[in-house]
């Protein structure tokens, strides 16, 4: 049974509901033992926190701001300021000190939550830069400060302002005064076109994405949801609170790259996630059948076709499995799909809510082939995460991004742009009433810059719309689409179409190199480094192949016909990625000018 309350009570009347049972499974900050916290002590950390909010001075919908990687405390300080009707403002944890400038001074930000030495370092740096910032707040306490900072506290000592709850009656005063209306969240975009905005996101909004959510996605207070994308992440975001409203136990996650490893050890039974986390899986499970015996393969190749009807012509369509095949299935997921699963740390596996980016069609049916319920979604922060997606006991289509949700219209505009209106969309950017006029038409439906068609029920993305291309011949590319067709290969770890105004499509290509490496000294290729392994004609040649294989189904004007491997990831650091990982196209066609002109060269 959900408990959809407003957010500032919520953590409470679970609390009431499930009392010592476990709430939350965490590590501290450099240590490898995972410990519990119950619904009782998450509740009582939470009001200490609005507490010594309060002994702070933090007024009714005043912005605070969170600057950390996933971690208990996170959530502490997050339902701690929504008791005191206050706005959290989070902060991607590898944000950039202009980043982060831009953001608190956008916000006018008073007090600063931080994670780790990296974030309390660049918050100290740029603390002069930023006029109304007052206070830093250390999340990890093995922090170093400096000795020229009065203005740093560490979360411990600041919890001590709470303890015994001594403003606990005006505490209860503005829960009473809490509203629907009131601003929960201010979350900036990436920003993949220019300067980040303020998306504003109301509590009345989350309530209504909650009790919509609730109704399609079969989340339970059963499950045990492991926190692989960061807080900051609205998918992430909604997606937590949303297992929080239903009384499940949360694994938080707080480095991305040992997620893997986390849920070996804790068997979470659902997680959120983008598309590339199981691109990798994929790839991983294919070169491992590469690598097996003649037998082991068809044993392999036998379950997952067995699997793919079952699961997919089948299940998918709502329809029941004839006797012969439920029994066969029943064998090969026993014996081969489950030792696949349970690999991963999924013994028993639930659901997995998949967004941010176009699913490949050939991971999708992949991953529900080995048993594995993947949904597929489309939101935007704008929406508050989900649009749509896949439907509990519904039938759903390889391919589409699911059904939209209760209480949102979709209507198709010019250019065949997704437009939404609804009680989980966003009123507007924080303080930017210019681009506010444009982003909604007359009607109130908000332009998501994606386009998109419905068909019985269910939605597909084409391309986004921004990122479309317009060759030099007047033909348009959806990069994306081609993109998500090359990242399914073992040997590709990250790729970037090029094609606007260009007479063809070329691609960066940044190859697996453990993978590359090791297929060079199988087949004698000298290198002293990858640089050598980048420019060798044999290398690229094979991997123009592989390429030509992948993307035969596109059109002969959509497809790749010259490639550049890059000796280096692109990054964050380097201006290449978002905070969310998408591309930054305009600074990579800046910083690979020269290799991108080579490739057009007569």
């Amino acid at each position: 049974m959900q408990t959809n309350s407003h957010l500032s009570v919520l953590i409470h009347e679970q609390a009431k509901k499930y009392g010592s049972r476990s709430a939350l499974t965490f590590r501290s900050f450099g240590s490898l033992k995972w410990k519990d916290v119950s619904w009782k002590q998450f509740s009582l950390r939470v009001m200490q926190v609005s507490n010594a909010m309060l002994n702070l001075g933090i007024k009714p919908q005043e912005n605070i701001a969170v600057f950390s990687q996933n971690c208990i405390h996170y959530l502490y300080t997050d339902f701690g300021a929504y008791g005191v009707r206050a706005v959290s403002v989070p902060f991607y944890a590898t944000c950039s000190e202009q980043q982060i400038q831009y953001m608190i001074n956008d916000a006018k930000v008073r007090f600063l939550f931080v994670g780790e030495q990296e974030q309390y370092n660049k918050a100290h740096r740029i603390f002069p830069l930023c006029h109304t910032l007052e206070r830093i707040i250390i999340f990890d306490s093995s922090v170093r400060i400096s000795s020229h900072d009065p203005n740093a506290l560490y979360f411990e000592d600041f919890i001590r302002l709470g303890e015994g709850l001594p403003r606990q009656t005006e505490v209860e005063r503005r829960w009473k005064e809490a509203s629907m209306d009131d601003l929960c969240n201010i979350i900036y975009t990436s920003g993949t076109t220019g300067e980040s905005k303020g998306v504003m996101l109301t509590y009345g909004q989350y309530y209504a994405a909650m009790e919509a959510n609730h109704k399609c996605v079969p989340v339970t207070e059963k499950d045990k949801v492991i926190n692989f994308l960061p807080f900051a992440h609205i998918f992430e975001r909604g997606w937590t609170y949303l297992a929080l409203t239903v009384g499940s136990q949360l694994i938080i996650n707080t480095y991305p790259k040992e997620i893997q490893q986390s849920m070996r050890e804790t068997h979470p039974t659902s997680m959120s996630s983008v598309p590339r986390f199981w691109e990798k899986v994929y790839v991983a499970v294919k070169d491992r059948i590469d690598r097996s015996s003649g037998f082991q393969q068809r044993m392999f190749k036998h379950a997952l076709e067995v699997g793919r009807k079952h699961n997919i012509e089948y299940l998918a369509n709502g329809k029941r499995p004839p006797l012969g095949l439920a029994l066969e299935y029943k064998v090969v997921n026993k014996s081969i799909l489950s030792l696949v699963r349970k690999q991963l740390g999924l013994d028993n596996p639930n659901i997995f809510p998949t967004a941010g980016a176009a699913v490949s069609p050939e991971v999708e049916q992949f991953v529900h082939s080995i048993g594995i319920n993947m949904i597929v979604g489309y939101g935007l922060t704008e929406s508050l995460a989900t649009v749509s997606c896949d439907h509990r006991d519904e039938p759903y289509t390889i391919g589409s991004v699911g059904r939209p949700i209760e209480g949102i219209q979709i209507k198709i505009g010019e250019n065949d742009e997704v437009l939404l209106k609804g009680p989980t969309i966003t009123q507007g950017y924080y303080q930017r009433d210019d681009i506010n006029k444009t982003a909604f038409d007359a009607d109130g439906f908000f332009h998501t810059g994606d386009a998109g068609y419905i068909r019985d029920g269910e939605l597909f993305l084409t391309e986004r719309i921004k990122d479309l291309f317009k060759t030099s011949n007047g033909k348009y590319i959806a990069p994306q689409m081609v993109e998500s067709m090359l990242l399914v290969d073992k040997y590709i770890d990250q790729v970037a179409v090029i094609a606007d105004e260009h007479k063809f499509v070329s691609a960066l290509i940044v190859p697996e190199f453990r993978l590359l490496e090791e297929y060079a000294k199988n087949e004698g290729v000298e290198f002293n480094n990858r640089e050598d392994l980048c420019a060798s004609k044999k290398i690229q040649d094979m991997l123009m192949d592989r390429i030509q294989t992948l993307q035969q189904s596109l059109a002969p004007y959509e497809q790749v016909k010259c490639i550049s491997l890059l000796p280096h990831h692109f990054a964050m650091e380097t201006g290449e990625l978002t905070n969310t990982l998408k591309l930054k196209r305009a600074v990579i066609y800046k910083n690979y000018k020269e290799v991108i002109d080579k490739m057009y060269e007569e």
